[in-house]
């Protein structure tokens, strides 16, 4: 059975830093295409960033630049790094990994990933 489990949300302030861990049981990440996707009241959720199994990544615009998405393959986690936080950056944060193998690995391809985690909520205040 496979379990995602996030960690590393919190409050911060405008400007900070915040990294996200996913751990996986029962998972491989570096065999898979993951990723990490948000979501905030009353928005519907959006792909964050991807990595693919040869580490050829993605990310949203929005993000670019100042998060990145990594993997430690010797302790099986998945990494975001997030920096110059704002505002807009509030949101719950999801581990997703694909199920199927062939699948278009993109944070935008949200149908690609069919394990997520529980999500860890980032709160930035301004």
């Amino acid at each position: 059975q496979v379990q995602l489990v996030e960690s590393g949300g919190g409050s911060v302030q405008s400007g900070g830093s915040l990294r996200l861990s996913c751990a996986a049981s029962g998972y491989t990440f570096s065999s898979n295409c993951v990723g990490w996707f948000r979501e905030a009241p009353g928005k519907k959720r959006e792909g964050v960033a991807s990595i693919d199994r040869d580490g050829t990544t993605s990310y949203a615009e929005s993000v670019k630049g100042r998060f990145t998405i990594s993997q430690d393959n010797a302790k099986n986690t998945l990494t975001l790094q997030m920096n110059t936080l704002t505002p807009e950056d509030t949101a719950m944060y999801y581990c997703a990994a694909e199920m199927y193998r062939g699948g278009w690995c993109h944070h935008r391809s949200v149908i690609t990933f069919g394990y997520w985690g529980q999500g860890t909520q980032v709160t930035v205040s301004s």
